[in-house]
């Protein structure tokens, strides 16, 4: 069941207000029912694997709280290997299988293992990932063994965030599932309004700039530079439209049911630098992985030197490009990620150096926006790996960014291809409502930083102004918005 669906828009409002006139110590039962159901309207079966990971990470909690020593960490190990074997299975055996296969190809090695013909269940690595927080939390002794095998199913299944998180830590998470909640009229308008704006940044934005990308990926090799350049710029767009606007309404609806997920996006296209970028960027999987692979990962030898952490980085960006998908494209978007991050710790000094010596510093609001746009320039080329099918096609890409730079700023081709858009398949006047609703977007956010909130932001304008705002944003959803239930592109992970 998609968010943007005609079956979750009658869903959810069934499930408020059920949930609300129901007894408040029955709330936990229907909420887990209702995760079941909507897991279940995506893959039926594959609820069976949730359900062995949530016996299987239950069952070994509770023993590693009562543990010690060895038998305390073989646990651990146990749980560790369950969750990653299942994900091993699903979504990487085959990557795997195929690739042992080419090489025993080459080296005349007689290689006959088949590939499974399996579907990867729906958000598979954002429920493991969830689960292994909540196991190694227990081991570390951060967080008690949940008793209630109810309220841990819930932990894992909460619907809002089931199928593409916020990954959540059970610190935070579990008390929550524990208390009894009641209506609040701010709480719901609050995740009603976040809601809203995530719909508007996946209908109007994201799937919409989709249709122009799918286009001009889809035929690479007769398009020209300019649109090739166009189109990475309106990827990198589409996916943090598509992904935050994700987030927003799974955050949005489990506010209105009284839980508060963890923040997912934090502007990441206004970062400085590459570091800073993953502070903003999908911050639950970045700080999952910093705490629980790039920290061992460093910290693991009694000598640590600069190389020991710089392997420990890179590592661990590969792995989060792995996570993302299984080809070869991902784990170049990964090892892109950790090269920036390398250079640009191992340059810091000289970079400080170089802009001090050019005088930048004496003007910081231009220093400001050259390090933004750079930044961003660095993002877009690393999302070519995201998108591209290949190797070879994201190197077509790369190669000519440079010739569609070039072409964008010669106004005797653009007199001629007018912004390529008779390539994009699209008119004028549509793709200048698309860009209006980017800026319109990066002004409500950036103001809403400010105000921590969007609810906050608007709250204190007059009554008028705020159902005008509610009213231009349903309408413009209604009017530019893609209709077609367009899937999320994290479901895919």
């Amino acid at each position: 069941m998609l968010f943007n669906s005609l079956a979750f828009l009658i869903f959810f409002p069934i499930v408020i207000f059920a949930f609300f006139l129901i007894p408040r110590r029955y709330q936990w039962v229907f909420l887990l029912l209702a995760s079941a159901y909507f897991y279940m309207s995506f893959m039926p079966w594959y609820i069976l694997v949730l359900v062995f990971l949530i016996l299987l990470d239950y069952s070994l909690g509770r023993m590693i709280e009562k543990q010690q020593g060895k038998k305390r960490k073989l646990l651990l190990i146990l749980s560790i290997i369950g969750n990653l074997g299942t994900l091993l299975v699903f979504k990487y055996f085959n990557f795997f299988n195929q690739n042992i296969s080419y090489l025993a190809d080459v080296i005349n090695w007689n290689y006959s293992v088949q590939s499974l013909k399996l579907i990867l269940p729906i958000g598979l690595s954002f429920h493991i990932f969830q689960s292994l927080s909540y196991v190694i939390e227990v081991y570390r002794g951060k967080h008690p063994a949940e008793k209630h095998l109810g309220i841990y199913a819930l932990y894992v299944m909460f619907f809002p965030q089931l199928v593409a998180g916020p990954i959540e830590r059970p610190q935070h998470l579990l008390p929550q599932l524990h208390q009894k909640k009641s209506f609040d009229y701010e709480r719901v308008m609050d995740g009603l309004t976040l809601m809203l704006w995530g719909f508007f940044k996946k209908l109007v934005i994201a799937d919409q700039l989709a249709l122009m990308v799918d286009k001009i990926y889809g035929g690479l090799y007769q398009t020209n530079s300019a649109a090739i350049l166009l189109a990475v710029v309106f990827f990198a767009y589409q996916l943090y439209c598509d992904f935050s606007g994700y987030s927003d309404i799974a955050i949005g609806s489990a506010r209105v049911l009284g839980v508060e997920l963890v923040k997912n996006f934090d502007r990441p296209y206004a970062s400085r630098s590459i570091t800073e970028f993953w502070r903003r960027w999908h911050i639950s999987l970045s700080s999952w992985l910093r705490d629980y692979m790039y920290y061992p990962l460093a910290l693991a030898a009694k000598k640590k030197t600069r190389v020991r952490l710089y392997w420990a980085l890179f590592i661990t960006f590969v792995l989060i490009g792995l996570w993302h998908g299984a080809n070869w494209t991902f784990v170049m978007l990964g090892a892109t990620h950790g090269f920036y991050l390398i250079f640009g710790q191992a340059t810091k000094t000289w970079r400080e150096k170089l802009a001090q010596k050019l005088g930048a510093r004496q003007w910081p609001k231009i220093y400001r926006i050259w390090q933004i746009a750079a930044t961003f320039g660095l993002v877009c080329i690393s999302w070519v790996f995201f998108r591209a099918q290949t190797l070879n096609d994201a190197w077509h890409i790369i190669s000519n960014l440079p010739k569609g730079l070039a072409q964008i700023f010669d106004f005797e081709f653009l007199r001629y291809q007018v912004l390529t858009i008779a390539t994009i398949g699209s008119s004028k006047a549509f793709l200048s409502l698309i860009l209006a609703a980017i800026l319109f977007m990066e002004i409500v956010e950036f103001s809403a930083a400010k105000s921590t909130s969007i609810r906050n932001l608007i709250i204190r304008w007059p009554l008028s102004w705020r159902l005008g705002a509610y009213y231009l944003v349903i309408l413009w959803i209604l009017m530019l918005g893609y209709l077609g239930a367009k899937s999320f592109i994290y479901f895919q992970f």
